[in-house]
């Protein structure tokens, strides 16, 4: 890092910056829009140009001071929507848009440009896989040919698309349809067969699979955890990562270690500068070594785009190294983010390139400073640089991790300052089992075996401070919260350079932390005194917690995914279950089930007689892990543990042949706790309903609360609400599902009839509390309703 002292050379920033910018705005426009918007751009360079050179007048002192900087800045908007706009024309042509539109069958001829992304799906469903692709040639249903060369999304749930390598030819047959816009992708190509491959892929690319498949199989004796996350580390591959280590790693900021960044081939050319330095070479030497240790980590990772993108960033301080100038950094970075851009406008709206410059511009610019007057301040070298530079890439990169994840991390910083000492050691060591795993597998395993130890702290910190409890808060999505945070960073690093400035916001930050902290962590009012029931906001699915004790829970389902279930567990303090209840084995109640396992005890699980789908069951009993039997509830079973009683209900008998089975066979459970009863109907539709109504007397129906069956869709019947009777229901359903749910009709039937309808999609986690003037509901983060 430069030293503070030296004022930063900003003379390309602000034309990298304003192409950066002209090319986000152009890829939400058309191509004659974008063009308009560099022309006018051009004609108003032109203008202050022509005045600051003397042709239209001499200009005042202020203009003459600042008038190249907007001339820079303009001609970075010509730049940037001039080579979108070019884009954009490419991307929209009439003949591709018209097939589009049509939803077309083709055969299309295709060249990855990436590796195939899995999407993490519903269990006994077909896992999809996204695959970057650029289209040459496609084949329309007429048997014309359109040359193409545009950007396509593939759509693929066959295994054998799992093969194929970036740079490789293949041909595909699928639908045609529409890209969700704001980027390049000219069309989506939905494909439910094979591809057929023309030749092998290039030599790099070719080499990097034998590379990384030689680091998977090095890491394949490691544990689970360590195993999946040194993939990630050393080439980005997350193929193996657990999804409860990928969540703790987004809760606490550390997602960006998953992905290869600049930090990577910065700590790979450090290793390399190192033996170098204790060699005594020179820096021309040094340049060179390096830069070839940069294109054999390239070869590794696979040179794709993000790779590409992070290796650039990275060659910048090798530019700096071979010219002895530090400070020619910042240009150099502003002059990459400014050709990349051009080359490729998709990077404009791509997260991971903000983080990347992000991270480098808060490093070459704030992390110096900071650095410097800790040491001023009688802070040693070594801990001051350990505590300036991770404290300046999470302050530059906030803005874009708040508008990707709604929430700003309180605990990132800490985070990643304590696992600073391990990355390094992980990815080298990572690094080279993989170089040494064609010629040399044991070696490789025990390269990699050295690796796990460091991998295990990073799964160590990110684990605990994942649980830690105010560890994250609330902050607006998208683009508007990113601007709202980086307006409000900018305006903190300029206030905070005044001293009296800088003493007040450090006492204020500390008196806020120190009458808010506790505040959130002892009296945070959730879950709320005497609650009964939380119906957990888990998306388009069911979790269910009624209270046994403190720390100790019933719950019924999990949701479909683990991370949703685990957070509203621990947001009511659940450290052990004393009964899981699977009501049936669809995905949207058992997806999350590993979350209620995350780091707590499971007494016992309880699932209905039919174990259809099987691939829940399966889901179940993987999560159970073999400690815990399975076993079957049917009408008649009962349970009781400290405050709560069940009683199972339903099906009275096995129903087959229904529109669902799996819905109609679901256990539906009368719970009573503290007097209060609770209908949890699970998924059952009219038929499971009409059963009940036939064999079980209309009082054993009667519940103060009821959970509205299969998220309150249409399939109620009428009389079974009317035997129920309840004065509050709680519709566990996700914002804007795919299935129409809740029905507006049952909505309406259970609002005539007096009852207060609470639901998961616009209230968030609800609870059922009682007190001395009865029921009452609370929502969390919205005021309490009585009723």
């Amino acid at each position: 890092m430069e030293p503070s002292g030296e004022p930063p050379d900003l003379r390309l920033a602000g034309l990298a910056v304003a192409a950066w910018l002209a090319a986000l705005a152009c890829l939400h426009l058309t191509a004659p829009s974008a063009a308009l918007l560099a022309a006018t751009a051009a004609v108003l360079a032109a203008l202050v140009a022509a005045h600051l050179l003397g042709v239209l007048g001499r200009p005042a002192g202020p203009v003459r001071r600042y008038g190249w900087i907007a001339v820079a800045v303009l001609i970075g908007v010509v730049c940037g929507a001039s080579a979108t706009a070019a884009r954009l024309h490419v991307r929209d042509a009439a003949p591709l848009r018209a097939l589009v539109d049509e939803r077309a069958r083709v055969t299309a001829e295709l060249v990855l440009r990436d590796d195939p992304r899995p999407i993490r799906g519903a269990p006994g469903r077909p896992a999809t896989l996204l695959v970057a692709a650029e289209l040459t040639r496609l084949t329309d249903p007429d048997g014309r040919r359109v040359s193409a060369p545009v950007r396509v999304l593939v759509l693929a749930t066959d295994p054998a698309w799992r093969g194929p390598l970036p740079g490789q030819r293949l041909t595909a047959e699928g639908r045609l349809t529409a890209p969700r816009g704001g980027d390049l992708t000219a069309a989506v190509l939905i494909v439910p067969g094979p591809p057929v491959s023309h030749g092998p892929p290039p030599w790099l690319q070719r080499a990097a699979g034998t590379l990384r498949a030689g680091l998977q199989r090095a890491c394949a004796p490691l544990p689970d955890d360590q195993g999946g996350l040194l993939p990630g580390l050393v080439v980005g591959d997350t193929s193996r990562l657990p999804a409860t280590v990928e969540e703790d790693f987004q809760a606490t900021g550390m997602t960006h270690l998953n992905a290869v960044s600049g930090s990577n081939v910065a700590i790979v050319v450090g290793a390399v500068l190192l033996l170098v330095r204790w060699a005594r070479a020179g820096p021309g030497v040094a340049a060179v070594l390096c830069g070839l240790a940069l294109v054999g980590f390239v070869i590794l990772v696979r040179p794709s785009p993000s790779v590409v993108r992070a290796a650039t960033m990275g060659a910048i301080g090798l530019a700096a190294l071979a010219a002895g100038r530090p400070r020619a950094a910042l240009p150099a970075l502003s002059a990459a983010v400014a050709v990349l851009v051009l080359v490729d406008p998709d990077l404009a709206g791509d997260a991971g390139f903000a983080l990347s410059v992000l991270a480098t511009g808060g490093l070459l610019l704030l992390a110096p400073r900071w650095r410097d007057a800790l040491r001023r301040r009688g802070v040693p070298a070594g801990l001051a640089e350990a505590l300036a530079v991770p404290a300046a890439a999470q302050l530059a990169c906030g803005p874009v991790v708040a508008g990707i994840s709604d929430t700003v991390s309180l605990v990132a910083v800490p985070a990643n300052l304590l696992v600073v000492p391990a990355i390094a050691p992980a990815t080298v060591l990572g690094v080279l089992a993989a170089a040494v795993s064609p010629v040399w597998p044991a070696g490789a395993e025990f390269a990699a075996w050295l690796a796990s130890w460091p991998a295990w702290w990073l799964v160590t910190v990110a684990r605990v401070g994942a649980r830690l409890p105010a560890g994250t808060l609330p902050w607006p999505g998208g683009v508007p919260g990113a601007l709202l945070l980086a307006g409000f960073t900018v305006a903190l690093l300029l206030a905070t350079r005044r001293p009296v400035v800088r003493r007040l916001v450090a006492v204020g930050t500390v008196a806020v932390m120190l009458g808010t902290l506790p505040v959130r962590i002892l009296a945070s009012g959730w879950p709320p005194a005497g609650w009964v029931v939380v119906g957990c906001a888990v998306g388009q699915g069911d979790a269910l917690v009624l209270p046994v004790a403190a720390g100790r829970a019933v719950v019924v389902d999990a949701g479909p995914e683990p991370s949703a279930v685990d957070g509203c567990l621990r947001r009511l303090g659940v450290r052990e279950v004393s009964l899981l209840v699977v009501s049936h084995f669809h995905a949207d109640h058992v997806g999350g089930v590993a979350g209620v396992f995350r780091g707590r005890r499971v007494v016992e699980v309880r699932t209905p007689g039919l174990a259809e789908p099987a691939a829940g069951r399966a889901l179940v009993a993987g999560a159970a892990a073999g400690a815990l039997v399975l076993q079957a509830a049917a009408a008649g079973w009962s349970y009781r543990a400290g405050g709560v009683e069940l009683v199972a209900l339903g099906p009275p008998y096995p129903l087959h042949g229904t529109r669902s089975d799996p819905n109609n066979n679901s256990l539906v459970l009368r719970a009573t706790v503290a007097g209060v009863r609770i209908m949890l109907a699970g998924d059952a539709e009219t038929e499971e309903q009409r059963a009940l109504l036939d064999r079980v007397p209309l009082d054993g129906l009667r519940a103060e609360v009821l959970k509205v069956a299969h998220h309150g869709s249409a399939y109620q019947d009428p009389a079974f609400l009317d035997a129920v009777r309840p004065a509050v229901a709680l519709v566990e359903v996700g914002v804007d599902n795919d299935y129409g749910h809740p029905s507006p009709s049952v909505l309406a039937r259970l609002s005539r009839s007096g009852v207060r309808v609470l639901r998961t999609d616009t209230d968030g986690d609800v609870a059922v509390v009682t007190g001395r003037h009865g029921l009452a509901v609370v929502t969390r983060g919205v005021a309490p309703g009585r009723r």
